[in-house]
């Protein structure tokens, strides 16, 4: 993946899960709720307030959750990413 997120945008890369009812109907994305989680494949260099640089609080391979409509969804190599702004992120989370 090539894009570099500027600023105090992060790129997140999304699981492309499949939904299935309880029985075996597989559910279009369509219907499907758009996902909240995912994990930080890019982040941009911090954003510039008076010439000072507030540092990124995430980094490459935090597993984050977010608000469910932030963002800008991309689709690349059949992966599904979304470009988001840092404040848009409520947590991050280790399995």
């Amino acid at each position: 993946m090539n894009i570099k997120p500027l600023y105090d945008r992060v790129v997140i890369e999304i699981e492309n899960n499949q939904n299935v009812t309880s029985s075996g109907i597989v559910l279009p994305e369509t219907s499907q709720e758009r996902p909240q989680e995912g994990v930080i494949v890019a982040v941009g260099e911090g954003l510039n307030f008076d010439g000072d640089k507030k540092p990124m609080q995430v980094k490459v391979g935090d597993k984050v959750i977010f608000n469910r409509y932030a963002g800008v969804e991309l689709k690349l190599n059949n992966k599904n990413y979304l470009i988001m702004r840092e404040i848009d992120i409520i947590g991050v989370y280790n399995d």
